[in-house]
């Protein structure tokens, strides 16, 4: 009798370690509605010192070039591909596991780029980049949410993904600030050469 109560636990444990490295891989969403929680995502902003549209084509390079660098080809490979829709896969490292998000993204030039979650390691995502006008350069903001289902357990998971997730769109936007800033910089030094 012991035996076979250690057998189960052992197989419960599997399985919810199993379950564990397939939520957190974004392998296996599990989205219920069961005890949503949704918390912010941000907002985080930079100011940028180039114009909202040379800003908005960096953003969307990943999205809108039908031939991206390689660094991006790395990160997130297109699926599908409509008229200002994008179905974009997304490999994000994540402690010891790479994270696959799959997402809508939605581009409306040059003012705003949406992104809604369709696969990951929570249910539910929606979050925005806008490009707005500031004096000589551009207001980049980023904002949006994070939902969890199961109550308590899973709000602590949203805190631990969120944590993930912000950083990287930190880490995503200090990128776009670069590019921005280094292409109006040489576009500035033609035109003074000309």
């Amino acid at each position: 009798m012991l035996w076979a109560a250690l057998a189960a636990v052992g197989l419960l444990v599997s399985v919810l370690v199993l379950a564990g490295v397939l939520v957190s891989t974004g392998a296996l969403t599990l989205d219920t509605g069961w005890g949503r929680r949704v918390q912010p995502l941000g907002p985080l902003e930079r100011a940028v010192a180039a114009s909202p549209e040379a800003v908005f084509d960096v953003a969307a390079v990943p999205y809108a070039s039908a031939r991206p660098p390689q660094a991006v080809r790395a990160k997130v490979t297109v699926l599908d591909r409509g008229d200002g829709l994008v179905v974009a896969a997304h490999r994000t490292r994540a402690g010891l596991v790479t994270t696959v998000t799959v997402e809508a993204v939605t581009l409306e030039r040059p003012h705003r780029i949406r992104f809604r979650l369709l696969r990951g390691p929570v249910p539910h995502v929606v979050e925005e980049l806008t490009f707005a006008p500031s004096g000589e350069g551009t207001q980049l903001r980023y904002a949006g949410e994070l939902g969890t289902d199961f109550w308590w357990p899973g709000a602590l998971w949203g805190r631990v993904v969120a944590a993930y997730w912000v950083r990287t769109v930190a880490a995503s936007m200090e990128g776009i600030v670069v590019a921005a800033e280094a292409g109006a910089r040489r576009r500035a030094g033609r035109k003074n050469e000309g």
